[in-house]
């Protein structure tokens, strides 16, 4: 397995995704950034311990240790924008979500190190995506894939006002089964507000991935992070979270059933 990110397997056919979990930046990229881009403020934060129960419940989980700010796993190599018309963060982003810039002046990265940064952290996260897709399809039949995010309520680069608490993509129907997503929304995510294709549809990893014609179905959760966290700060918030997880493993309950029905 690549240092750059773990797999933890599990004995169902759901993989849980993490793609912009990880805070590490490499040392020589970090003496390029500003004070600002180490502290990594647009990490999508504790994902691994919001879901800290998936793994017992059987399914496998995926995440990086190096920050979206060395390279966005969830965007394509190539860089092709995911939403038109719309403000879009790079494959290797040069700015944060306040519009910040997270390079000193005139070293942002070139051409040369942006393919350096796809080689060894972009293509071995995806070959292990694919690589446990086939792996799960092959054992299973059947495979779900969940990409977990979580992001600040209240970011006017992207959206404006208020962002719902539970955001679900399935790339406008085309990335999972359009039984899951309404098995989905049809969970009692009370006190909680949900939206389905709404902001978010699903980044890159839902939509390359998402087959539901091959048995394949993906699909995103963008999170409020104000449901776990003390917003505007980084602080994990036990009572917060405690509530939220009730509904996270609902969540993926019912991706489990999904996966496992004949």
């Amino acid at each position: 397995m690549d240092s750059s990110y773990t797999l933890t397997t599990g004995n169902i056919g759901v993989l849980i995704s993490m793609p912009h979990n990880g805070q590490l930046i490499p040392k020589n990229i970090t003496e390029t950034m500003t004070s600002t881009a180490r502290n990594v403020p647009d990490t999508d934060w504790y994902m691994d311990k919001l879901y800290d129960f998936a793994n017992t419940m059987g399914a496998y989980i995926i995440s990086p240790k190096y920050s979206r700010y060395v390279i966005d796993l969830n965007r394509s190599s190539h860089g092709k924008a995911l939403y038109t018309n719309a403000n879009n963060t790079e494959l290797c982003p040069t700015t944060a979500f306040d519009l910040s810039s997270l390079y000193l002046p005139n070293k942002q990265p070139s051409s040369q190190e942006i393919s350096e940064r796809i080689s060894c952290y972009w293509q071995p996260y995806h070959q292990e995506l694919t690589n446990t897709l086939a792996h799960l399809k092959q054992k299973y039949h059947k495979v779900v894939l969940l990409d977990a995010h979580s992001i600040l309520s209240k970011v006017p680069r992207f959206f404006e006002g208020k962002l719902p608490d539970f955001n679900f993509g399935s790339a406008d129907g085309i990335s999972c089964d359009e039984k899951l997503m309404q098995k989905v929304m049809q969970l009692d995510l009370s006190p909680y507000t949900s939206i389905s294709n709404g902001r978010f549809k699903g980044g890159y990893i839902t939509r390359a991935y998402g087959a539901p014609k091959e048995n394949v179905h993906a699909i995103q959760l963008e999170l409020s992070q104000h449901t776990y966290m003390d917003e505007p700060s980084d602080n994990y918030n036990e009572q917060k979270a405690s509530q939220v997880k009730l509904k996270l493993k609902a969540i993926v309950q019912c991706l489990i059933d999904f996966a496992q029905e004949k």
